[in-house]
């Protein structure tokens, strides 16, 4: 008798197990009993910013987290495409290529089975040129670093000069990664270079000290006419003492970094990463600058895919 009574306590517990894995992650037991949260470069701001939800997720939801290095935001478009991740890090220009099928993701086709959860930050496109350099304008004929081939930091540059009626044939071109572009910079192999990142970006913050480069302005007319041609753009000021030696303000534009989660997370599942991310925000501070910018008022501004039903839930019962 006691030990049918055991049985039949062992087969409760594993059924209840089995409902909260189900009621989180929508497999009761299956491969998504776990969170992948696909980041970026080990040097980036996705990576530190990830690793730290990870570590608040994994003690307060108490299943395995994993934050995952990878290349940006397209590779992790294509890492939740293919189940290898269940939430990440894109930024809201790139989240909209891949919902559509165009640009990077054009042969592909589009990709639906995904959702925004929040916007986190602004991504600041930053051209960082030589102080005698002094305005877009001013980098025809001068060599230039435009990111990666295929990078969403290319697609930022090209949109960017298109706005000053300029395209590669009015520039050297260099497709450099971020560091390589620093690098350049610094060796006087390059004039100027493009980042898309949030500010104030360290590498950048070396190179003002040294005295050597300031960034150039998007001006108003310009970046309003950016932002009516791709209005996943919004304008940006980078204050002035943002970094060192360089005085006076920016005035730029910006694209959103963005969480984004597969449409196989369930409610439930999202509803408590959000709760996490923003009850936690003050331990993400502690590591990623970037952390003092979550805030609940903006975090839906410049999503133009569906919002994750979890989502929707955090927000509208606030």
């Amino acid at each position: 008798m006691r030990k049918n009574v055991v049985i039949q306590f062992a087969l409760a517990t594993a059924a209840i197990l089995l409902l909260v894995g189900y009621q989180f992650f929508g497999s009761a037991g299956g491969e998504l009993a776990k969170i992948r949260i696909a980041t970026g470069g080990s040097s980036g701001i996705y990576f530190a910013y990830g690793n730290a939800l990870a570590d608040m997720l994994e003690k307060r939801m108490n299943v395995p987290v994993t934050a995952i290095q990878s290349g940006g935001s397209v590779d992790n478009i294509r890492l939740l495409k293919d189940g290898r991740a269940e939430i990440a890090f894109v930024q809201n220009d790139i989240m909209t290529y891949a919902y559509n099928g165009t640009n990077f993701f054009s042969t592909e086709g589009e990709f639906k089975d995904f959702s925004a959860i929040a916007g986190i930050y602004a991504e600041t496109c930053q051209v960082v040129a030589r102080r005698e350099i002094s305005s877009i304008s001013d980098l025809n004929g001068r060599r230039v670093s435009v990111g990666d081939e295929g990078s969403g930091t290319e697609l930022n540059a090209i949109q960017i000069l298109g706005a000053y009626g300029m395209s590669y044939a009015d520039i050297d071109v260099d497709h450099l990664s971020f560091g390589a572009s620093v690098s350049a910079f610094r060796d006087g192999k390059i004039d100027a270079f493009f980042c898309t990142a949030g500010v104030p970006t360290p590498a950048i913050s070396q190179l003002a000290a040294e005295g050597e480069a300031h960034i150039l302005s998007v001006g108003d007319a310009h970046a309003r006419s950016l932002i009516s041609r791709y209005p996943f753009y919004a304008q940006q000021v980078i204050p002035n003492g943002a970094y060192p030696g360089i005085d006076g303000e920016a005035e730029t534009v910006a694209v959103k970094a963005t969480l984004v989660a597969s449409n196989k997370l369930s409610d439930q599942a999202v509803h408590q990463i959000l709760k996490t991310l923003f009850d936690g925000k003050g331990e993400i501070s502690k590591i990623v600058p970037q952390g003092d910018d979550l805030n609940r008022d903006t975090a839906l501004e410049g999503i133009p895919i569906p919002l994750h039903p979890g989502a929707e839930k955090y927000f509208f019962e606030k």
